[in-house]
């Protein structure tokens, strides 16, 4: 998420009570979780494991509940506990508006498109020309959809992301993390009836140009579908997978989180991809392997009573 202006490091210190190191002159232009941030915005880190990569990162302020060396030109922040101290700019930043009808009067909606009815707009949406969206589908605020897309019935872009922090030690043990990215629907899409496409936790999840979902398909949190990508009906994609272009995912793939799938990759139905795989290969199973090699391993085990009973008649 980019704020509508830099807002200066020793106000974010009073507001979130933090102990200001290193640069106290600059001023912050976003926050973004580590995997996305830009030079001048806010990150967070609170586990020691992943000091260094916070700190070598392109964040130009750092939530951290350590005081350690500073890198030149970066902040600190250092704090009790860093991601309640995220959560907490965040919803400064990014308060929840509350709706009052069922298309807000700040959408943008193209010439051509039509919404049946049940359809839910919310704020600052934009949605582009000649798009059909069907009955009840639902749109969160600050969605973004391009020209020609179809969305099916019972569709919802935009909830939050599914971010918890476990806090082992209190009766209500998870903590969540509050979303303040959006969901980017490029041109020529068509998403099926009945799908969920979350929001980003602080940047955006994207659906390629050109790309087709089925029915009852779920994208995760900050997920970056290509072009021309084929998924088919019950595929669900974990927070931050990256699927490059012509990606075709057959019915109940599961993909994990933070991993990529190379392009033209081609993975057959009921598998499960644990890890990036490289682009151009047909891929099958559960972890994924080279289709070919899977279904020789198969045949080889539909043979294993045959071969015993030999061995064991000698």
């Amino acid at each position: 998420m980019q704020f509508e202006k830099g807002v200066p490091v020793i106000w974010l210190a009073e507001f979130t009570q933090a102990k200001l190191v290193g640069n106290k002159e600059q001023t912050a232009n976003g926050i973004n979780e580590i995997h996305k941030v830009r030079k001048g915005d806010i990150s967070f880190v609170d586990n020691e494991k992943y000091f260094n990569a916070c700190l070598m990162s392109a964040a130009t302020v750092i939530i951290i509940n350590k005081e350690v060396d500073c890198p030149e030109g970066k902040t600190l922040l250092v704090c009790e506990d860093p991601f309640e101290a995220y959560v907490k700019i965040v919803k400064h930043f990014s308060p929840f508006e509350p709706a009052n009808k069922m298309i807000s009067d700040s959408a943008v909606i193209g010439e051509g498109t039509h919404l049946q009815p049940g359809v839910f707009v919310g704020n600052h949406v934009i949605i582009g020309k000649n798009c059909l969206i069907h009955p009840n589908v639902t749109i969160y605020d600050n969605a973004i959809i391009g020209d020609n897309v179809i969305i099916h019935s019972g569709t919802v872009l935009g909830a939050d992301a599914f971010y918890f922090k476990r806090r082992k030690e209190r009766e209500v043990q998870y903590d969540k993390m509050e979303s303040c990215g959006r969901v980017i629907i490029e041109d020529d899409v068509e998403i099926g009836a009945g799908c969920t496409i979350d929001k980003g936790v602080s940047g955006d999840t994207i659906i390629g140009r050109g790309t087709k979902l089925d029915n009852h398909i779920h994208i995760g949190h900050g997920v970056e579908v290509g072009k021309n990508c084929l998924f088919a009906g019950q595929v669900g994609v974990g927070g931050k997978a990256i699927i490059e272009d012509e990606v075709i995912l057959w019915g109940q793939v599961g993909v994990s989180k933070d991993l990529t799938i190379g392009k033209g990759a081609i993975i057959y139905a009921q598998s499960g991809v644990g890890q990036s795989i490289e682009g151009g290969k047909v891929y099958f199973g559960s972890p994924v392997e080279d289709a070919r090699t899977k279904m020789r391993e198969l045949n080889w085990i539909k043979r294993i009573p045959e071969i015993w009973e030999k061995l064991t008649a000698k």
